[in-house]
């Protein structure tokens, strides 16, 4: 497909790539209210925020580390040989502006950004921010219909409340999500959760509605492959959101973050989850928990912004209908 040359990010062989105003991927910049806003078909998005952190904060800084980190992001995925800019029409949409005194109405906040991003036939890729970024985008994808749900993560993020009244942080998004009717927990798949835990509610929340979760053993037993092959099966034909905690990782190849989990996937299996992607209807992504402060060589970044164009690869051939050639 001829892609309108607006979209086509800035090329390396035209400006190196440490030279210019980084945007994600060095697409243009096109924000609600630029006159070709409504021409986008995937919006690139950061969400400079981590009011809803409990430990170690930082994760607001995230989307900044991405989009610099990305500037190395080059036309063609040398793995599916997909070339996601020719594919779809794909802009950074900028920041949602966010109130960091405010947990509640940043919440609203987001929510509104997403709503005109949906409203535009947009389908965002976000750089976060912290995991209960994940809650304001569900809001605005899922206002007519529930969606199916793929997350990458070592934490389940569907507690209840922390410190007897805190209902909204990055532990809860995904309880509130399944509460609201936002998605549909048969839909639903967890991948790579490990760790010590506070206890078991949270897993009792998912067994009695029936969410899949498949832990870290059974990940490493069965290979990203066959994990994939099962997550595509339960989240099926419809719509579906897929949320990347860049903690999935192990903190060996993702430091920078704040809530940090051994005994992860390196960064080969990180990449392959991603490709698994591939024949699903989906309406949104996300990459969360960059924390800069704790990525002193950049890796972090680097691993987020290359799963953020594996994401991209996919949505633009969900969005163009184009197959591939193989990888």
């Amino acid at each position: 497909m001829a892609q309108d040359e607006f979209f086509i990010p800035v090329s390396g062989f035209d400006l190196p790539r440490f030279a210019g105003i980084p945007t994600f991927m060095r697409l243009p910049h096109v924000p609600p209210g630029h006159a070709r806003f409504g021409e986008v078909e995937i919006g690139l998005v950061g969400a400079p925020w981590d009011g809803g952190t409990t430990n170690r904060p930082g994760a607001r800084h995230g989307p900044r580390a991405l989009r610099d980190a990305s500037t190395m992001i080059r036309a063609m995925n040398g793995a599916t040989w997909v070339a996601p800019f020719e594919l779809a029409r794909c802009a950074d949409l900028g920041d949602v502006a966010i109130n960091p005194g405010d947990l509640m109405d940043s919440l609203g906040r987001m929510e509104a950004f997403y709503d005109r991003v949906v409203a535009a036939g947009i389908r965002p890729l976000t750089g976060g921010g912290d995991h209960l970024c994940a809650l304001p985008i569900l809001r605005a994808v899922a206002k007519s219909r529930p969606v199916g749900l793929i997350q990458f993560d070592s934490h389940t993020d569907l507690n209840d409340v922390y410190f007897g009244t805190s209902r909204y942080n990055h532990g809860t998004p995904f309880r509130r999500a399944v509460e609201e009717g936002l998605v549909d927990p048969r839909r639903y798949v967890l991948i790579g959760i490990r760790g010590s835990a506070y206890g078991r509610e949270d897993w009792d929340f998912a067994a009695a509605n029936g969410i899949r979760i498949i832990p870290i053993a059974e990940f490493h037993a069965r290979g990203a492959e066959d994990v994939m092959r099962e997550a595509r099966e339960i989240a099926g034909a419809g719509p579906v959101y897929v949320s990347y905690d860049i903690d999935f990782v192990d903190p060996t190849f993702a430091p920078g973050t704040g809530t940090p989990e051994v005994g992860g996937p390196d960064s080969w299996a990180a990449l392959q989850v991603a490709r698994g992607l591939g024949g699903l209807d989906i309406v949104g992504a996300d990459l969360v928990e960059v924390s800069p402060p704790f990525d002193v060589s950049g890796a972090t970044a680097w691993l987020g912004a290359s799963l953020m164009f594996e994401m991209l690869c996919i949505l633009a051939q969900g969005r163009s209908g184009w197959q591939g050639t193989g990888s």
